[in-house]
């Protein structure tokens, strides 16, 4: 956690994540890191937006995405390797992207059912209780 920002000062998002998934630190009161795992927790602030290229919505080039809301909204989870990752750092999964050249992701189940998918330079809404994102190269 930086030197100026304390518990009390972390977006709820953030605060959750930390509790939820071990490992992880506060960049500041929007963002937080887990460096073992390559993944990166983004609160929206409103005054940012358009701030950087990208490369679907906010979900970074060559990166995998999962949001709390739908259509790319709200809290953002990125992850910059393809893999399968627990989202667990959000309470709920509206919709992921995919903003790699190739391959696909798909939001997953507990059980490993398929909700969504996302082709290379795309995203989609999810439906259910999403657990994991899958990406494929």
């Amino acid at each position: 956690m930086t030197d100026d920002t304390t518990p009390s000062d972390l977006h709820p998002d953030v605060a959750y994540a930390l509790r939820e998934v071990a490992g992880g630190f506060a960049i500041d009161s929007h963002h937080a890191e887990w460096p073992e795992l390559g993944m990166v927790l983004e609160v929206p602030e409103h005054d940012k937006r358009g701030e950087h290229d990208r490369a679907v919505g906010s979900c970074a080039t060559g990166a995998i995405c999962a949001f709390s809301g739908s259509n790319l909204s709200g809290t953002r989870l990125s992850w910059s390797s393809c893999g399968t990752y627990s989202t667990s750092g959000l309470s709920s999964v509206g919709s992921i992207a995919n903003a790699r050249s190739a391959g696909y992701l798909q939001a997953r189940t507990s059980s490993g059912s398929v909700v969504a998918t996302a082709i290379a330079g795309s995203w989609s809404n999810t439906s259910g209780a999403v657990t994991n994102v899958r990406c494929v190269s």
